[in-house]
């Protein structure tokens, strides 16, 4: 009997084995064939949303096509259109209609941007629909002289700006930015492009007015106030100071401006299925490690202190800040502060407009991106239009967490009182611009005098 079971075992445990060898097998091959599955299924949605955000080479063929045809010009179309030594590299565009590049123009690292047409949204599967043209370049018209430009360009940055004695000198750095091929002379093509540059709107996520009321949102997003303003246009207010990168050059309304090679200010860009995850508090502790050395933070601090300072009381009148975070900023190989993002900036008197001209029920519905906010009048449901708090404070608090870390021990209690008395001032105190330059210049001559003796200086 012994020996008759023995086979009848040993054949029952080969098949249990057999068997479990085959479901093994058949879950691997399911997983694999799930795994292949949605992989193909994210290469497919990767590469349909990067066909309709990366659409450089439309931007290319309709403005060298205009060019060719003597309707536009610049100092970058030859270059782009004839030559080819103006390169895109790298998509950057978020969207469709506001396309960013790296660029290579000769032995010069840059950042291409240009305007598209509407794109219309498409389905999945679909053929992207060809942009809607926009009559970017009819103006001006053939036969304006270049005193008519000059006006034309005059009066379009007084609803900008609003009446400011200098304007007029202004006017003449346009007018020379517009002169591509350096002749002494502005041609109509040449005036079509600037005057194309001045009316661009840098087009963005996340600005603009806020409420927290569904129907106050869409209200004013439909109609926004402080929407048309152009990094062009905020790039030359600003460039004489070195705040902002520089302007390359520009052929119709695409333009080339200096690449900052270090961005965000601090920070680790967490990947998106993290960002729900990781706490406030975590995230604000991981930035703070990813940061150049003490004396190098202050010397990009001293720039942003000294952006505020231009901003404030400025040749061209006053500036609010209004979102000081750090992906808005970004720094040089010399440490050297650069605002990269035009629609963190607004004209002070215009935002004053816009605000008195909101409804309200909060002070929560009264604030304009991230950090410009007014006080609601509760007798009259309408905006103040008084900014509650000035740049400086809100400079301060991005700088409070940046500035303390790793500083250095002799410096840094006084250091910190600074900040928080600097994070107190607010818009609507009294003798508010005698306790604004008191408070920077005593913080900007704190952080000099440990850095005026290093290499970082």
């Amino acid at each position: 009997m012994a020996k008759g079971l023995i086979p009848r075992a040993w054949v029952k445990k080969s098949f249990y084995f057999q068997a479990r060898i085959s479901f093994v097998r058949v879950k691997y091959l399911f997983l694999t064939w799930l795994a292949v599955l949605v992989g193909s299924w994210v290469l497919y949605v990767q590469y349909s949303v990067y066909s309709e955000l990366c659409r450089g080479h439309e931007c290319k063929n309709a403005i060298c096509d205009k060019y060719r045809r003597g309707i536009i010009d610049g100092s970058a179309c030859s270059s782009l259109c004839d030559k080819e030594t103006l390169y895109m590299g790298r998509c950057l565009s978020t969207l469709p209609n506001n396309q960013v590049y790296t660029g290579s123009w000769g032995d010069r690292d840059g950042i291409v941007r240009c305007n598209l047409g509407e794109v219309v949204h498409y389905e999945l599967g679909e053929e992207p629909e060809p942009r809607r043209e926009t009559p970017a370049f009819d103006k001006p018209t053939r036969g304006t002289s270049v005193e008519k430009f000059r006006e034309m360009v005059l009066n379009h940055l007084k609803s900008k700006l609003g009446e400011q004695a200098n304007l007029g000198g202004f006017v003449s750095q346009v007018l020379s930015v517009a002169d591509g091929n350096r002749d002494g002379q502005v041609s109509l093509p040449e005036a079509r492009s600037t005057w194309a540059l001045l009316q661009m709107d840098e087009v963005t996520e996340g600005t603009g007015l806020h409420a927290r009321r569904p129907g106050l949102a869409c209200a004013r997003r439909a109609n926004d106030p402080l929407s048309a303003w152009s990094q062009v246009l905020l790039g030359l207010l600003l460039q004489d100071r070195g705040h902002t990168p520089r302007l390359l050059g520009y052929c119709g309304d695409l333009y080339v401006t200096e690449r900052v090679p270090h961005g965000p200010l601090y920070g680790l860009p967490l990947p998106w299925p993290l960002v729900s995850w990781v706490p406030g508090g975590v995230q604000r502790s991981i930035d703070q490690w990813f940061t150049p050395s003490w004396p190098r933070k202050a010397k990009i601090s001293m720039g942003l202190l000294e952006l505020v300072e231009d901003l404030f009381h400025g040749t061209y009148g006053s500036f609010l800040l209004c979102d000081v975070a750090a992906p808005h900023f970004g720094y040089t190989d010399r440490h050297e502060l650069r605002l990269t993002r035009a629609r963190t900036v607004v004209p002070e008197e215009r935002f004053r407009r816009a605000m008195r001209a909101l409804r309200c029920e909060t002070d929560a519905d009264c604030v304009y991106g991230a950090d410009c906010r007014a006080a609601c009048d509760a007798a009259e449901k309408r905006c103040g239009g008084e900014a509650l708090q000035p740049n400086l404070a809100k400079a301060c608090g991005a700088l409070k967490d940046y500035l303390l870390r790793g500083a250095p021990s002799a410096l840094r209690e006084e250091l910190e009182r600074q900040l928080y008395a600097c994070m107190a001032l607010r818009g609507n105190a009294g003798q508010m611009d005698m306790e604004h330059s008191l408070i920077l210049n005593n913080l900007k001559a704190l952080l000099w005098r440990q850095i005026s003796h290093t290499k970082d200086s």
